[in-house]
């Protein structure tokens, strides 16, 4: 029987772009490593808080500085966008190093980032403060991909998606607790003048308290993972090591030159060396497969149409209703974006396995792109409905509605991340194809902020199509998105 599973297992089928990656069988599941899951999702939960809090007084903040209103679109969207540009600059560098050295050392100096970044944001009372806290927490901050490959590590294809399913977890509470910290602590002495109306230093730094949360959060953080995360490479180099290496151009290249050694299929002596080889980090260029840039593809186009939405919705939340919005306070803004992280938790943890498993990846993927639709399609509705009936019942019943339906949208990163997972050429180099994903999506994010906002500015001062033109434009976007999808394999 095992000789007969190992015949099976060794006479693989040619592959290409259509070729499934991962192959339903009725097998016995993996039971999930429940502490090492629950203390990465708790890693994973300081990344959206420190992106969502400052998304409801984000707006506020730029017109403290003096901006014009409708200029406040641009300027938000460059602070949003740069951050993502100084993160994609970084972020395969961050997630190849974790490959050698292991996740922990890599997650551990991107916390220290995240918290100083988010310390130095609060405190800072000019634009380019602001722009250079956030391009601090972008270079210093390559743990998104590391800690996806950290999640792929501690399952397999019998229960990756389970793992997938809770991922979510993180990002929803992130997403409801971040805007609810963001809108209800900003300018606490103005909302809280019992308790916070005589502490000048709040006065001064209106914005310090709510970025102190998520900062002094990443520092538990740290500490959390210092002691009991466990390392998921299986022989991590040294650091002093590896420090010594990158000193020593001759011995860094060593592994270059022979990786591709030892990814050809030219005849090598049997045994051990080719179990060795196939578990060292192949080359950059030995990465960039048709499966892995499909992959990295969809990632990068559904990453552009979700920033693109969360970085309009909030602006259009806070706009005046003359001018195309709602005219909403960062208090409301931030309830209202707490409800996407309650809806989007509760469904992807029930759901979207049971989904997953009935109907495939490929399936899902489009399926929550298809969603985007009626997202983008509803803005220019409640606009026009708010300018001619104010704030009524059936304006804030759209609102609703475009939240839940924004919920679906979410149905695709679970597909993704397992697209990308099963593309990796091999184990060890799963930290550097997460982060060539990751590399490509934050271009995407540094693209989508800036153009959107801007978009939106420019359709508002210029009126163009009545004021609506971004939305038009974010529509065809995501009809490119779902032709890009098709090119997925078949799961």
């Amino acid at each position: 029987m095992n000789s007969k599973n190992e015949r099976r297992r060794s006479v693989a089928p040619p592959v290409d772009e259509e070729t499934p990656l991962l192959h339903s069988q009725h097998v016995k599941k993996t039971p999930l490593p429940w502490f090492q899951l629950s203390i990465v999702l708790l890693l994973q939960l300081t990344e959206p808080l420190t992106s969502q809090v400052i998304s409801p007084f984000a707006p506020q903040l730029i017109r403290d500085l003096g901006i014009n209103e409708s200029q406040v679109g641009y300027y938000v969207g460059l602070m949003q966008s740069l951050f993502y540009l100084t993160m994609a600059m970084t972020v395969l560098h961050w997630s190849r190093i974790s490959d050698s050295v292991g996740r922990k050392p890599v997650i551990l100096t991107g916390l220290f980032g995240l918290s100083l970044s988010m310390y130095c944001f609060g405190l800072s009372r000019t634009f380019w403060g602001l722009v250079l806290s956030r391009c601090l927490n972008g270079a210093l901050n390559g743990n998104i991909g590391v800690m996806k490959s950290m999640m792929a590590e501690i399952s397999d294809t019998t229960n990756i998606a389970r793992v997938y399913a809770y991922m979510p977890i993180a990002w929803s509470t992130g997403g409801t607790l971040g805007p609810i910290i963001g809108g209800s602590l900003s300018r606490p002495a103005e909302q809280f003048p019992r308790l916070f109306g005589n502490n000048e230093f709040l006065k001064k730094y209106p914005y310090f308290l709510p970025c102190a949360v998520p900062a002094t959060f990443s520092v538990l953080a740290w500490v959390v993972t210092f002691f009991f995360l466990k390392e998921t490479v299986a022989s991590p180099v040294p650091l002093s090591r590896f420090l010594r290496l990158r000193k020593d151009k001759a011995d860094l290249a060593m592994p270059d030159a022979t990786g591709p050694q030892e990814a050809t299929p030219s005849p090598t002596p049997p045994g051990q060396i080719d179990t060795a080889t196939a578990e060292k980090p192949l080359p950059l260029r030995l990465l960039l497969t048709p499966r892995v840039i499909i992959a990295a593809g969809n990632y990068a186009s559904l990453s552009l149409v979700d920033i693109a939405f969360r970085a309009v919705q909030p602006l259009f939340m806070s706009t005046p209703i003359k001018l195309g919005g709602l005219g909403l306070p960062p208090s409301t803004i931030g309830n209202l974006l707490s409800i996407f992280g309650i809806l989007t938790g509760i469904f992807q943890v029930f759901f979207f396995a049971k989904i997953h498993d009935r109907w495939g990846s490929k399936t899902v993927f489009t399926a929550g792109m298809t969603f985007a639709f009626p997202m983008f399609i509803l803005f220019p509705i409640i606009s026009h409905l708010a300018k001619s009936q104010g704030l009524s019942t059936t304006v804030w019943a759209l609102v609703v509605i475009q939240i839940v339906i924004s919920v679906g949208l979410n149905l695709s990163f679970g597909a993704i991340f397992i697209f990308i997972s099963a593309a990796s050429p091999n184990r060890a180099s799963l930290g550097a194809t997460n982060g060539l994903s990751q590399m490509t999506v934050s271009v995407m994010r540094a693209i989508g902020p800036a153009a959107a906002n801007s978009m939106f500015s420019l359709s508002i001062e210029k009126n163009y199509l009545g004021g609506y033109l971004v939305y038009y434009v974010l529509v065809a976007v995501v009809g490119v998105s779902i032709f890009v999808a098709s090119r997925l394999p078949r799961l």
